[in-house]
């Protein structure tokens, strides 16, 4: 904790100054350019990896960087509270879904039952990845723990692309074009980010 608030404290006195125009701007509103869906992971940073100042970025992290199907629901929607409102409050021009290497929550797909039951609510969300972990055991012709994880980790991130458009008001604005969606894939221990072509299917380094 201590080390927490010898940060806050140097927020204020350096980064706070260096950024004091900014900060006084976006006092009353924000409008993010970019909503960016990534991993609870803490080992991913959005604003580090892509360089980006306070109010750029709408950010919303869970496990796995997962986007639920929409529905109507009378329940409490985090993730989906989160798109719509930078959808349709905040008007963002982009959205980036950003999964990463050594991915915990894509690990958890394959977990056993007697560790899964201590996690029940990890389990349950987890759920919505059921269509990923079938199509990487369709496609996995080798029992390689490294080629499944960066497979699971890859095809989730196209899968929740594909969620997106189960949005209405997003698949409105993508037909128009007027909103742009990308699929990321960072790797931690080189700092690369692939970027997923929609012509040919892969993820490439930009």
């Amino acid at each position: 904790m201590e080390k927490l608030l010898q940060g806050l404290i140097r927020f204020r006195k350096e980064d706070f100054e260096k950024h004091k125009e900014l900060f006084g701007q976006l006092e009353k509103q924000q409008s993010p350019h970019t909503l960016f869906i990534g991993c609870s992971d803490s080992r991913l940073v959005p604003n580090l990896i892509t360089q980006t100042l306070p109010g750029e970025l709408f950010v919303v992290r869970n496990i796995a960087n997962i986007v639920p199907p929409y529905r109507k629901s009378e329940e409490h929607l985090a993730t989906t509270s989160a798109i719509e409102y930078a959808i349709n409050v905040l008007d963002v021009q982009n959205i980036v879904v950003c999964g990463h290497s050594n991915c915990g929550g894509c690990h958890a797909i394959y977990a056993s039952d007697d560790l899964l039951s201590q996690i029940p609510h990890t389990r349950k969300w987890l759920e919505l990845a059921e269509d990923v972990k079938k199509r990487v055991l369709d496609e996995l012709h080798e029992e390689d723990e490294q080629t499944r994880e960066w497979m699971t980790e890859q095809i989730n991130v196209v899968e929740q692309l594909k969620h997106l458009l189960t949005y209405p008001f997003i698949r409105d604005k993508y037909k128009t074009s007027e909103i742009e969606i990308h699929g990321w894939y960072y790797v931690i221990e080189t700092g690369e980010v692939y970027i997923y072509n929609k012509e040919n299917g892969k993820f490439e380094v930009d």
